[in-house]
């Protein structure tokens, strides 16, 4: 929602409720009790020059601020850098993160940058959504900035996970000429399918969890590092915040808005080196073999058993040593003028049957290591047969089965794995199976090596337009346990590539093509692959508007397998290291998030998570910070459009001058035709409401 829409005053919009109420105490803001000098350069006990805040200037008149650790003497030519660029705060938020990472890159010979992208931490600025074409325009400044300084030798990487990967993707997209290597962690190629709003045409809740915890983020204030205006441009910045998730729901098909800084769809154009990071726990991860297949020529891939980590705190593990891994790659492309690098073009963790639970502290299987996905794999067709089986001899009868519309489909599901949430794991499928409609192999007589992307091809008629389509293929041991190991869905209102409205034939089936998450799994002898077919994934996916039957008129499944044993990887990735080695925060709390399930009064399925206050102290600028999150997903088994969700997300501040705090909620349902959304944010400074707002939004459902 735009900020002209959520204004004071209301809109022309019917359709849009807004109230903001604005509170400025009386005078200027307290004085300060302890006035930092943050802008100092400082020498560490690492022997190494730290400068807690500057000014990068952009074109328009906007400052971005930086963070920057230095090697203690540069040379009179410079030395690389290396950037990190993201909305999430250097001075609080990811304090703790940024200390494992720069001071080692700056002890090595770097001078390493954290950067608060507009709108963001200390910067100045508004950021109205994820991706503007501005975000991606400051970025490259950025890189030209660094490249001009008098420390830096004009060679410039750039690295990040989550939205900072992303960012280092979209950067190496017909990349600035300083702009030498990236390194992008649990990173999104394609920012419709492969990130937390949608899934096969289908909205995913993940969405309003991000809803609700993006703006909690942007509305804390600046720190006095930042100068003494800092209160007023924080009030500047409340004025201007922004909900998009509106945009996020709106935006049902792929289209326009969702290829915007996709590099799926330019891949042609990276100009530099990539190292892409991912983890089979994270749905990021499918964009590395993905990309390694795209441009085998400059893009290298691992992708541990992990979720959305940096692969040091790497869960579940084993982890490894991301820094020194890191640190190999920029010496060879920052430092030395090889042409090609020395490193397998992928190297995973091929997984094996684990006996599923909420959370796992290391997963079965081991590093492997091969050339592009694509290249090694050869092909395993099953078909589904009589007496629903997968088979390798097409059947000669014309199948015909009922799809089971069941709303509780995807009680096993766990969550996923997004913002490093711990456990959420898939547990065992054997509920959700018998919810689907399941077709097995025979024990198999050795062992399958999935590698790559499952294809699926089915034959499908539907009652309602708008229906969906859940694919789950799972492993099932000897002993009968189900296991999950990939998971798509389809909105069968959109034709296959998820751009525009279907038009389905006038009579017979219709053929869908449904591609799951790229994987890397080690079906043992013995066990069985099944695949399960059903018609929604609540809580993940939001439901179908309506019931409608769904039949399966045949289909069959393409397995991508390894046709020998793959290569153990050569050389062992370093083991994680606990860095820093003298650290300047310590943990105040960290309480394990909880997870449960009930049935409410009026008999719907309630399921609920919450990650109790977490809070960590940062001794060096006297700063503690914390963050509490709740949802809460509810549902009638018998109505798609009882479906509702609900995200509470909490973060404060406490500092030598106040205490800043934010809350904020997204609530969202839906009708046959429209999602409904409702949000509240309030900011208190020094126990006071300063800021709150109020707002709401019905969004049409057209497609989903």
């Amino acid at each position: 929602m735009t900020a002209a829409c959520i204004a004071a005053g209301g809109s022309p919009d019917p359709a849009i409720r807004a109230r903001s109420v604005w509170v400025r105490p009386t005078g200027s803001p307290p004085a300060l009790r302890h006035e930092h000098v943050m802008n100092e350069q400082m020498i560490r006990p690492d022997h190494i020059r730290c400068i807690e805040h500057i000014w990068i200037p952009m074109p328009d008149g906007v400052r971005l601020a930086a963070r920057i650790w230095m090697p203690a003497q540069i040379a009179p030519e410079g030395v690389p850098a290396i950037l990190e660029y993201i909305p999430y705060r250097k001075a609080d938020m990811v304090r703790a993160r940024d200390e494992r990472n720069h001071p080692f890159l700056a002890q090595n010979g770097y001078v390493s940058l954290r950067v608060d992208m507009r709108g963001s931490g200390d910067s100045d600025g508004v950021m109205p959504d994820m991706y503007t074409q501005a975000e991606l325009d400051d970025a490259r400044h950025v890189i030209d900035w660094i490249a001009a300084q008098d420390w830096c030798n004009g060679r410039v990487g750039m690295f990040g996970t989550s939205w900072g990967g992303t960012a280092s993707l979209q950067a190496s997209i017909d990349a600035p000429g300083p702009l030498k290597a990236i390194i992008a962690v649990c990173a999104t190629h394609d920012r419709y399918e492969d990130d937390i709003h949608h899934k096969g045409g289908c909205l995913i809740t993940d969405t309003f969890e991000w809803g609700a915890t993006l703006p909690s983020i942007l509305a804390l204030p600046p720190t006095p590092a930042s100068g003494r205006d800092w209160y007023d441009r924080w009030m500047k910045r409340l004025e201007s915040l922004s909900f998009p998730v509106e945009n996020w729901v709106r935006e049902e098909a792929r289209g326009k808005y969702w290829r915007h800084g996709s590099i799926k769809h330019q891949a042609d154009r990276i100009s530099c080196p990539v190292l892409s990071v991912g983890g089979w726990s994270d749905r990021y991860s499918n964009s590395v073999m993905s990309l390694v297949d795209a441009r085998p020529d400059c893009v290298w891939g691992i992708v541990g058993p992990w979720g959305h980590h940096y692969p040091d705190h790497g869960h579940p593990g084993p982890a490894i040593g991301f820094q020194q891994v890191a640190l190999d790659w920029w010496d060879h492309w920052l430092k030395a003028d090889a042409a090609d690098a020395p490193w397998p073009r992928l190297r995973v963790w091929l997984r094996e049957f684990d006996t599923p639970r909420d959370a796992l502290d290391r997963r079965n299987g081991a590093w492997v290591q091969t050339g592009p996905a694509a290249q090694e794999t050869g092909r395993r067709v099953f078909w589904l047969g009589a007496e629903q089986v997968l088979t390798q001899e097409q059947s000669q009868q014309a199948p015909d089965w009922a799809v089971p519309f069941d709303l509780r489909h995807g009680e096993a599901a766990g969550d996923t794995g997004y913002f490093g949430r711990h456990g959420g794991l898939p547990l065992a499928q054997n509920e959700d199976d018998e919810r689907a409609l399941c077709f097995d192999t025979s024990p198999l007589a050795e062992d399958l090596l999935l590698y790559g992307s499952v294809e699926v091809e089915l034959q499908v008629s539907a009652e309602a337009e708008r229906s969906q389509i859940c694919l789950r293929l799972n492993d099932v041991s000897p002993q009968g346990v189900s296991s999950r190991v990939g998971l798509s869905v389809l909105n069968l209102a959109l034709d296959d590539d998820l751009d525009a409205p279907d038009v389905p034939p006038q009579d017979g089936p219709r053929t869908v093509r449904i591609r799951l998450p790229t994987a890397a799994y080690r079906f043992r002898a013995g066990h069985r692959v099944r695949l399960a077919i059903a018609s929604s994934y609540w809580s993940i996916v939001w439901t179908p508007p309506e019931r409608g039957q769904v039949r399966i008129r045949g289909g069959h499944l393409i397995l991508p397998v390894l046709p020998e044993e793959p290569r153990a990887l050569s050389e062992p990735f370093p083991p994680p290291r606990d860095l820093p080695e003298t650290k300047s925060f310590h943990m105040l709390a960290s309480p394990v998030l909880t997870r449960s399930k009930e049935i409410g009064q009026n008999g719907d399925l309630i399921t609920k998570w919450h990650q109790p206050p977490m809070s960590m102290c940062f001794n060096d600028i006297e700063t503690t910070f914390s963050h509490e999150t709740r949802a809460e997903h509810s549902i009638d088994a018998d109505d798609p459009t009882s479906a509702s969700s609900m995200f509470s997300h909490q973060m404060s501040v406490d500092r030598p001058d106040g205490r800043a705090s934010v809350s904020s909620q997204v609530r969202a349902s839906s009708t046959a035709d429209a999602y409904v959304i409702e949000g509240h944010i309030d900011v208190s400074w020094a126990g006071e409401t300063i800021f709150e707002r109020h707002w709401s939004r019905v969004v049409d459902r057209r497609f989903s």
